[in-house]
This record gives C-alpha cells, sequence and structure tokens, in this order.
C-alpha cells in the first residue's frame, strides 16, 4: 500500500509540473506594482498637484500615502476626471505643449494595478524622487542669462482666511512702463511657498490702448477694455516662451488685470502674485506679433438660458490677416458644457480645431498647440466658437437648474468665450511658414517609415 501511496503521490506532482506552464501562460502577465508602474505615471502626470504642501487634497508622491485613495483614484482616472485635461481625444487637434492627460495604456496600467489589490511592488524598483522647488525661483531667468525677469508685477496681497469659501480676487496694476517693449517669455506664481496651498489659479490680463484694430483684444468695446488674458498660472504650469521670432507688445500706459481664485489652505495665509516678464533686448524686434483675442460664443443673442434646459449658440470672429493659433482656452460658469473651436476657411471648407467636450469651471486650461500642430490659417478665414450650456439638474454643478439665467460675472451667471492666441503675419511670411511645415512633416513621416 506504502508503495502504490507513493507512487500516487510522485504521480500528482508530476502532473502538477506539466501543468505549471500552462497555468502560467494562463495567468498572464505579472499584475504592475506601485514601485515599477503606477509611481513613474504619478511623478509625470500626478504629483506637480498631488504632493505635500500643494493645492491637491492629498499626495501621491509615496506608497503609503496613495493606497488609501486607490478605490477614488481608479473612478477619477478612468472617468477621465484626472489629470483634468478636457480635450474631445476624438476630433481635432492632438498635438499639443501642456497635454497632461493620461495615455489609455497609462489608463489601463492604473485600473489592473487597483483591480490586482494595488500592490507595493519590490522597494528597489521605485523611481528616484521627483525634485519639486522648495523655494521660490525664477525658471526662465538662467536662459537669459540673468537673476530674474526684466519686470516683476505683484497682485494687492490678499488674506485667505482658514475655512473660507473660495474667492476670486480682482485688483489692478499698473505696469508702469514709459516706452513699448517687446516680450519674449513670461512667468507668474504665488508669491510663496505657503500660496500654492490656496491659489487654485491666476490669470493676468493686459489693458492697453491699441491705435491698430488687428491687435484689439475685442471688437466690443466692453470686453476690450477687461484686457486680454497675457498669462495665467495654474498648479503645474511653468510660465510661456514665445515661439521663435514672435513676440508680446507691451505699450506704455499699460495695466494688469488680475483674476485669482483663492481657496481653502486650512489655515490663514496672506499672498500675491508675481508677474514676471523677460523682454527683447531693445535694438531685437520680433518679426511676428502675438495677440490674445477673446473671441465670444455668443454674439448678439446674447446668454439667455431658460430654467431645465440645454442651450446651444456661437459667435464668429474673421482673421483681417494670414494667422498661426496658438493656444485655445474656453471660458464659461457653472452651467458650461462644451465648447468647440473650427476654422471656416474662405473656400468654404470647415475645420474642426478643437473641442472641448467636457468643460469644467473649477479648471481654466489653456491648450497650446505643438509647433507643427498650430493651425496656420489664410486672411479670411471665420474661427467660429460654438459654446453648450447645461441647465438640468444632470449638470451636477448646477447651483439651480429651476431659475433662468443670463449674463454677468458672478459665478451663478453665465458667459461664454474663448481666450485665442494668434500670430499674425504677412502674405509672404505666411507661405513661407507653410512650405517649411510641410518639409518638416514630411521629413518626420520618412523617418517614422524607416523606424518601422
Amino acid at each position: 500500500m506504502k508503495t502504490w501511496q507513493h507512487f500516487g503521490v510522485a504521480a500528482s506532482a508530476l502532473a502538477l509540473g506539466l501543468m505549471t506552464p500552462a497555468l502560467a501562460m494562463a495567468a498572464g502577465p505579472a499584475a504592475p506594482t506601485f514601485t515599477k508602474d503606477i509611481a513613474p505615471i504619478f511623478q509625470d502626470k500626478c504629483e506637480a498637484c498631488h504632493r505635500p504642501d500643494s493645492i491637491a487634497p492629498m499626495s501621491l508622491v509615496t506608497y503609503e500615502e496613495t493606497r488609501p485613495w486607490a478605490r477614488s483614484i481608479r473612478t477619477r482616472v478612468e472617468s477621465r476626471q484626472m489629470p483634468p485635461w478636457h480635450i474631445d481625444k476624438t476630433v481635432g487637434i492632438q498635438e499639443f505643449k501642456n497635454d497632461r492627460s493620461l495615455t489609455d495604456d497609462q489608463i489601463d496600467t492604473i485600473v489592473r494595478w487597483i483591480d490586482a489589490g494595488a500592490p507595493k511592488g519590490d522597494p528597489k524598483d521605485m523611481p528616484a524622487a521627483k525634485q519639486w522647488p522648495n523655494e521660490q525661483g525664477w525658471n526662465f531667468a538662467a536662459l537669459f542669462g540673468q537673476k530674474e525677469p526684466d519686470l516683476i508685477l505683484h497682485s494687492t496681497p490678499w488674506l485667505q482666511k482658514a475655512g473660507a469659501n473660495d474667492t476670486w480676487w480682482r485688483p489692478v496694476t499698473d505696469t508702469g512702463l514709459k516706452e513699448a517693449r517687446w516680450v519674449r517669455a513670461i512667468e507668474i506664481r504665488p508669491g510663496t511657498i505657503k500660496g500654492r496651498k490656496i491659489t487654485h489659479h491666476a490669470i493676468a490680463r493686459l489693458e492697453q490702448q491699441e491705435d491698430n484694430p488687428l491687435f484689439a483684444v475685442s471688437d466690443d468695446p466692453v470686453l476690450a477694455a477687461q484686457g486680454g488674458t497675457f498669462m495665467e498660472w495654474a498648479v503645474g504650469k511653468q510660465g510661456e516662451m514665445m515661439r521663435p521670432g514672435s513676440g508680446k507688445l507691451m505699450l506704455p500706459g499699460s495695466k494688469i488685470h488680475w483674476d485669482i481664485h483663492y481657496s481653502n489652505g486650512g489655515e490663514d495665509i496672506t499672498d500675491d502674485v508675481e508677474l514676471g516678464i523677460y523682454f527683447y533686448p531693445k535694438d531685437q524686434e520680433p518679426k511676428y506679433r502675438q495677440v490674445l483675442h477673446l473671441m465670444g460664443a455668443t454674439n448678439a443673442g446674447g446668454v439667455d438660458i431658460p430654467p431645465n434646459t440645454l442651450k446651444q449658440t456661437e459667435g464668429f470672429f474673421i482673421l483681417r490677416d494670414n494667422g498661426r493659433v496658438e493656444s485655445f482656452q474656453p471660458h464659461m460658469h457653472l452651467r458650461g458644457k462644451a465648447m468647440e473651436m473650427d476654422a471656416i476657411l474662405p473656400s468654404g471648407q470647415v475645420q474642426v480645431l478643437s473641442y472641448v467636450n467636457n468643460f469644467n469651471f473649477n479648471w481654466m486650461t489653456s491648450y497650446f498647440y505643438a509647433d507643427d500642430a498650430a493651425p496656420l490659417l489664410p486672411k479670411g478665414t471665420i474661427l467660429r466658437i460654438t459654446a453648450w450650456h447645461d441647465n438640468t439638474s444632470s449638470n451636477k454643478l448646477n447651483p439651480d437648474p429651476n431659475v433662468w439665467v443670463g449674463y454677468g460675472d458672478r459665478t451663478v451667471d453665465e458667459m461664454a468665450h474663448a481666450w485665442v492666441n494668434v500670430t499674425y503675419m504677412k502674405d509672404d511670411d505666411y507661405k513661407q511658414e507653410l512650405s517649411a511645415r510641410k518639409a518638416r512633416l514630411a521629413q518626420r513621416s520618412t523617418q517614422q517609415q524607416q523606424q518601422q
């Protein structure tokens, strides 16, 4: 009996040995781990906000900080609520300089990690910690051989009390300029490290008297008086360098209109916002001028949204010269649902440039097109801005779907426009830009084919 028992055990062991490879194949690849697979993603796309002493409610730097939030992370990531990037990925231009969205593969990796129980993994696989600034510093100064920007402007300080509701602070600052100066780079930041805990975003608008209507912020004199967005700061944004040969022009007597969103930081914090401006040398004048236009999405119809209604409106802006569209930033309030920018070419052809299908008032994002993706459009092109508002109960941000909503600056009122940065160029320059881009794209295509 013992002999047969030993034979049975041996046979069973042999059978298990033969089955092991098949079982391993059926099990598929090993589950992702935090140290090897997740931490690199979070460092690249999340830590700008989700780290100690920053604006996000929790840190995602270490495994111990991240693990309690696993289920919430899965929900936000899978629904593409986080990181905040609201461009529809199925239509329009998809190449941006500041794309902070997750790829489909990254989302799949995060979801599989959480579904597998969110394992930590081997500590040896953990990438080196990403170094974030622990003191104030100017990002671009060294690039120009300087210690700081040429001009630094400050907003009026604001005290955000612990536990206070969100505040929108809108002071005005004189630039002090006595002569026109060309701008080649801009930075904006909270004035202190603690200020980063309360500053959700900050917008600096440039108000100045333009003689040439081509460079006016808006055809509407009331809107033009508010100034065009000069620079904005949101968590993770470093600054803006003008494309080679182009710049923004600041005129004497200009002013900065601030629009700063402060939120609860859990303690009393007093802060201001600093705007750092780098000028071209006085003997250097860029070839092209960039202008940030306010392009309305309502035109003469205005904002008129009945209760419990979805409302679509549109506005039109004519390019008076050839131009390169540099960026697109939708602006609406709590009922804002979506916004699209189309180019209607002189030939009648319509091109969808960008479509924000999931607008969120809490995230005022400027989408900066990549160098060879920024639309080059001929004079006479019409930019159509279409907006959708959702004044129904299905809109979770809607404070009251049972009231009529009209135009106004209050958060409970509505508006609809896009800030669109355009670099203007004359006919010969425009043709040269088209030809140079065509050559670069052809070269890129050839290199990609050779690598396949």
